[in-house]
């Protein structure tokens, strides 16, 4: 696996050694004080830059509003270490305040956390988008002696049959929460209405993301799937404007919604915003569509 940074400027460089500090630092503090002998014997084994920054194809457009994110993979030794909830919220929480509030960083981190086992299951069963890392990533820290597992090929058949199968559940699942959205903005249900909206968007995101490369994290953050997703396919980008500050105020309400449309009492949305969003919301499902029909189509 590569391990040099040679085509980022020095501070890119500098930034993503930043974010493998913090990574480090939260995860031992989330340890602390687990008896358990995996949880004391916890470890990172690999931190991997994947995604545009490793391949050098990274967009920075002042004009549009769309910057891509840092993408990284963390590869621990054990299942459980991998739950997000239980031992990596600090970590994101920390990343999201260096980019919003301290700007540690310019560029906004974004992590998934897999097991050393499980990544090489996945190698072995020929999931294309840790075939891809091993490909393309470059490793910014790798504990000696755990090795990746040799990546197998999987046929265009099996592969195009299980995307099928992943589009058949997840896409027609979208529209449905889209209708929702629909009803209950008629009702008045403001509040219902950005959730479910919330819901259409991330199963459009899965879908995609099911069908381009069979694997989609388990996440609801609506922005970190959407980098994913434009960062594969750019012309999903035309989805969210980011020209104006309404636009982006919307969409950081739907980024809110699956929270704090159903629990917070200081969650306001407008029948114009939600307007606004249902409009971009068929505009998603509309490109995911086409990008999806074109991969299952394709020879």
């Amino acid at each position: 696996m590569r391990t040099e940074l040679d085509h980022l400027p020095d501070r890119k460089k500098r930034e993503l050694l930043h974010v493998v500090r913090v990574l480090f630092e939260e995860f031992e503090d989330a340890l602390a004080g687990r008896n358990a002998p995996h949880r004391k014997a916890g470890r990172i084994l690999k931190v991997i830059l994947f995604g545009s920054y490793a391949r050098g194809d990274w967009v920075e457009d002042p004009v549009g509003g769309y910057f891509s994110d840092y993408d990284l993979l963390v590869v621990v030794n054990h299942d459980e270490l991998a739950e997000v909830t239980e031992y990596w919220t600090a970590a994101e929480d920390h990343l999201v305040r260096d980019y919003v509030v301290t700007k540690h960083l310019a560029t906004q981190a974004s992590f998934i956390v897999h097991s050393l086992a499980d990544v090489n299951k996945q190698l072995k069963h020929g999931r294309y988008f840790f075939t891809d890392i091993v490909r393309e990533g470059i490793a910014l820290y790798e504990a000696p002696d755990h090795p990746f597992a040799a990546p197998e090929s999987l046929s265009e058949e099996t592969a195009r049959a299980e995307a099928q199968g992943y589009f058949d559940k997840w896409f027609p699942s979208a529209e449905a929460f889209l209708r929702m959205a629909t009803g209950a903005i008629a009702a008045g249900d403001l509040k219902e209405a950005a959730f479910v909206l919330h819901q259409a968007a991330e199963r459009l995101y899965h879908s995609f993301l099911l069908v381009q490369q069979l694997y989609s994290p388990k996440s609801h953050k609506l922005n970190f799937l959407r980098n994913l997703c434009e960062e594969l396919d750019n012309n999903l980008i035309a989805a969210w404007p980011r020209d104006s500050r309404f636009n982006q105020r919307c969409f950081e309400l739907l980024r809110r919604a699956y929270v704090d449309a159903r629990y917070s009492p200081h969650y306001k949305i407008t029948p114009e915003e939600l307007g606004w969003l249902i409009e971009r919301v068929g505009v998603l499902r509309n490109l995911v569509r086409e990008a999806c029909e074109a991969r299952l189509g394709s020879p």
